[in-house]
């Protein structure tokens, strides 16, 4: 493959327990964790779960927000909340974690049909929320 496009490659989303946050995604969305254990033995800073060969999602300590000086002046920006992160699966991996989020008590919205999304119209989609209150938007196109 020619790395000639721009690609997502990570969303932090601030989390209270990194270790409860990644064992969610694991087994209630099914993402794959990474560094849990690294974590938990405090070599890293944070633990991911994979969301796909090039990105994943970062759950990062939310109590290390206020030492989060990245960008010059930008201190104030650190655990700033995001609207959504939307996740695009094939239609059986959508059903299966619907399935999931209820047999878990997670609550989801309802469908939306035909919404935009970065593929043109996706055939259906809803919404839930991890433990940390972060909004995941789950959707399939045709």
């Amino acid at each position: 493959m020619t790395d000639n496009t721009t690609r997502l490659d990570h969303v932090v989303l601030w989390v209270r327990d990194p270790v409860a946050a990644a064992g969610f995604y694991e087994k209630t969305v099914g993402l794959e964790p990474l560094r849990v254990t690294e974590f938990a033995a405090g070599k890293v800073s944070f633990p991911s779960v994979r969301l796909n060969d090039e990105s994943v999602f970062d759950l990062a300590p939310l109590d290390s927000a206020g030492s989060m000086n990245v960008l010059p002046g930008a201190a104030g920006s650190a655990g700033h909340p995001v609207n959504h992160v939307c996740l695009s699966l094939p239609a059986d991996a959508f059903d299966a974690l619907r399935t999931r989020l209820e047999e878990a008590d997670v609550p989801v919205s309802g469908f939306s049909y035909d919404s935009f999304g970065a593929r043109g119209k996706a055939r259906r989609s809803f919404y839930f929320r991890d433990p940390d209150g972060n909004v995941i938007e789950a959707r399939h196109y045709a």
